[in-house]
């Protein structure tokens, strides 16, 4: 028994492989007779594996996509990056939102690391130890991995959807749109999409989204408005935010300006003489405005808002006090 189950893995991990495998070839792999393979293939079928069989001259398997999610087999090294994987969609979700992304990954990963072996567990942890992630998005809202799924269904298969939304002021609308593409930005998730009532291209938060069922029809595919969906959402999404908002005119060009900037901070307009440009901005503070400006490297201008004059005249008599001579 111990040795039929033991073939019936190996036969699982060489069809998981990506090719097709004929009865000959399974056989002398695991030195067995081709009545033997093909016993074991059925074996695996009641287990709810769904290996498909290959009509021709030499004939075949392999295995294929069935209606639930069988067992998998993973190798060592996929096992640890998978593992590495859900320890970061899941990072600070306990106790958090059920039914969310987070959540989701949480459990995948208590059952991976039940049956992960000793070994491959401390590979694991030490890959996850020494790795740090870029300004961690600590609190936020939690998508539905449900709504996640049927929308990127919605995008891949360009299918219309109607929904109920809720705006960043509160305000309730209904929605209809063609979907294209979903961003990701820390714990949030944005919907890119063509907005038919509003006849323009929309960012929607994925948490604010309520479906409505069915879909609409099919749509033939629009050009999208940018190379840089993602670019160009983080820009919206932070905008919408900003309680501050500054139009700066910055003393060089707009390529060297755009390419110092993080997308998320504000857009970069050509001036018309080429050697200067104007940078729109905002940020919740005034302090944080302040500091975009100083990312600039360049010399600028600021009229407005009042606040961010005064606050720069601070600054700049504040430094000027630090560098005095003793």
């Amino acid at each position: 028994m111990l040795e039929t189950s033991a073939r019936l893995l190996r036969l699982l991990s060489l069809l998981q492989s990506p090719r097709d495998w004929t009865g000959t070839e399974l056989a002398a792999r695991l030195e067995v007779s081709g009545r033997t393979i093909r016993a074991d293939i059925e074996r695996l079928r009641t287990l709810g594996y769904p290996i498909e069989g290959l009509r021709g001259a030499v004939g075949g398997y392999r295995l294929g996509a069935g209606a639930d999610m069988p067992p998998l087999l993973l190798d060592d090294d996929e096992a640890v990056v998978v593992t590495v994987a859900l320890k970061a969609a899941a990072s600070g979700s306990i106790g958090s939102s059920p039914g969310g992304v987070e959540e989701t990954a949480l459990r995948a990963l208590t059952k991976l690391e039940r049956v992960l072996p000793p070994r491959l567990r401390r590979r694991a942890t030490a890959l996850r130890t020494v790795t740090v992630s870029v300004r961690p998005d600590t609190a936020g809202p939690f998508a539905d991995p449900a709504v996640l799924s049927t929308l990127a269904a919605a995008c891949r298969e360009h299918e219309g959807i109607r929904f109920d939304y809720q705006s960043h002021g509160a305000v309730a609308s209904r929605r209809e749109v063609e979907p294209y593409r979903l961003v990701n930005w820390g714990r949030r998730w944005y919907l890119f999409a063509y907005d038919l009532s509003r006849c323009d291209w929309r960012s929607f938060r994925v948490d604010r989204i309520s479906l409505r069922t069915p879909n609409n029809p099919r749509f033939t595919p629009r050009p999208l408005p940018t190379d840089d969906v993602a670019a160009h959402v983080s820009r919206g999404a932070s905008a919408a935010a900003w309680r501050y908002r500054a139009a700066v005119i910055v003393h060089a060009p707009a390529a060297d300006i755009a390419a110092r900037i993080n997308p998320a901070a504000g857009s970069v307009e050509p001036g018309d003489d080429g050697r200067s440009c104007v940078f729109h901005t905002g940020a919740d503070s005034i302090e944080t405005l302040a500091v975009h400006l100083s990312l600039l490297d360049a010399d600028f201008t600021v009229t407005e808002p009042v606040e961010l004059v005064d606050h720069l005249r601070a600054l700049a008599a504040r430094y000027t006090r630090s560098t005095r001579a003793g």
